[in-house]
């Protein structure tokens, strides 16, 4: 992670440059641009949220008496460790998107500073950041989907355990002429612990779809913005033209003597 990078987007000086101009000449509406910046900020405000949350469940997890020795302590484990990566590499595209914003504004500036104003006719070609945000979205909804399967599986089964373990108390409640029990013992403890990651991992990724969906949403209308100012910009060009050839032909020519004389 490098250091422009680590710190908050809004923060970096390229950034701020950038939406200076942007307030000044207006070529995208700045209000949109800083959304976006948002969106960014709120899914990396997520993802340290779920760092936090993970440190909290390898904590809770350490203090479960009844897990000590329970088999399924090691896949809980696992698990917590396989979403630390995933989230881990998460944030390691969020920042190569960062990147991709930050790079975009230098250059902008840079361009504006040597063109002017009318360099930012093209302002959003330098923001190539929407293959990312896409390739992002795909990664996020299979997570989501893996997570929803996962959660799914971990519920059978613990239903499944606890419909064994109550026919198993029946058969000796029948024996001694007790009442039946009607009714399983719902997810436990352990299954809950089980569930956790996965319900972690479901929310983190349908939290970055929701802001990934943002920005683009927000890219896409920047974009459709600048292409409807492009014609009224060669309209004006053109009116210039126009007037200027105009202008030439309004010019009143001089007779031939005087053209003559003059040589």
């Amino acid at each position: 992670m490098s250091e422009a990078t680590s710190a908050p987007i809004m923060d970096n000086e390229h950034v701020k440059a950038f939406l200076s101009i942007l307030q000044e000449h207006r070529p995208i509406d700045a209000q949109d641009f800083l959304s976006t910046l948002r969106d960014v900020s709120a899914m990396e405000r997520q993802l340290n949220a779920a760092v936090i949350e993970l440190t909290a469940m390898r904590r809770e997890l350490g203090e479960m008496r009844e897990a000590q020795n329970h088999p399924v302590r090691t896949a809980l484990q696992n698990a917590i460790t396989a979403l630390e990566t995933k989230i881990n590499d998460l944030r390691e595209r969020l920042n190569t998107l960062k990147s991709g914003i930050i790079e975009g504004c230098k250059n902008a500036v840079a361009v504006f500073k040597e063109k002017g104003a009318a360099a930012l006719n093209g302002i959003m070609n330098f923001f190539r950041v929407k293959d990312t945000l896409q390739n992002m979205r795909k990664d996020m909804i299979g997570a989501v989907n893996a997570a929803e399967r996962s959660i799914a599986k971990i519920e059978a089964v613990s239903t499944e355990y606890h419909e064994v373990g109550r026919h198993i108390k029946n058969i000796g409640r029948a024996m001694s002429g007790k009442e039946l029990i009607e009714d399983a013992k719902p997810v436990g403890r352990i299954a809950k612990a089980a569930q956790a990651p996965q319900k972690l991992r479901k929310a983190v990724a349908s939290g970055a779809v929701k802001g990934v969906d943002k920005a683009i949403g927000k890219l896409n209308r920047m974009e459709a913005k600048q292409a409807e100012k492009k014609p009224s910009i060669l309209k004006n060009l053109n009116d210039l033209k126009e007037k200027a050839a105009q202008e030439k032909r309004d010019i009143p020519e001089r007779p031939a003597r005087q053209r003559e004389a003059s040589l």
